[in-house]
């Protein structure tokens, strides 16, 4: 499948791009741990089938220092021993958060019981705004087809103003 279109490429597109970018900027530089929010972004990218997220938070992890290993495992994280209790209950929420549509009741009382066991106020806030800015993001991706694999860790830096 081709490309749709870049929405990057009016200046309309420009101008919402760079305040997304801000607002994920903004989560990014919260308390919540960046392993986690790696883990999150990763988790929901591939529960949307969006390439481009898969492909960008994949190599952004790599770069930040995770390890391939779990990186790998994210997708069968109820089967693997690599993940803390914290990422457990993050990367949850994150699955349920992104499986409205799919779930009766949306987010679970229990997931939501077990995410709060872990995070503050500043961080289960960020977990929430990071869970809706992917899920928006890989939207996006999806809509106009935004291919998968040609990323470069730190390509959109230049949005950080």
């Amino acid at each position: 499948m081709a490309p749709r279109m870049d929405l990057n490429s009016t200046e309309f597109g420009a101008k919402i791009a760079k305040r997304f970018f801000n607002v994920s900027l903004a989560i990014e530089q919260s308390t919540l741990p960046r392993a986690t929010q790696n883990l999150v972004m990763l988790r929901a990218s591939q529960i949307n089938g969006c390439g481009f997220c898969v492909d960008y938070h994949f190599k952004d992890a790599v770069a930040a220092g995770e390890s391939v290993v779990r990186l790998n495992l994210v997708s069968a994280w109820r089967e693997s021993t690599v993940f803390t209790d914290a990422e457990r209950a993050a990367l949850a929420l994150a699955e349920e958060g992104t499986r409205l549509a799919d779930a009766h009741h949306g987010v679970s009382d229990a997931t939501w019981a077990r995410a709060r066991e872990h995070y503050d106020d500043e961080q289960i806030t960020a977990l929430v705004y990071l869970i809706a800015m992917i899920n928006a993001a890989n939207r996006l991706g999806v809509i106009v087809r935004t291919q998968g694999g040609a990323y470069e860790h730190g390509q959109f830096a230049a949005l950080a103003n």
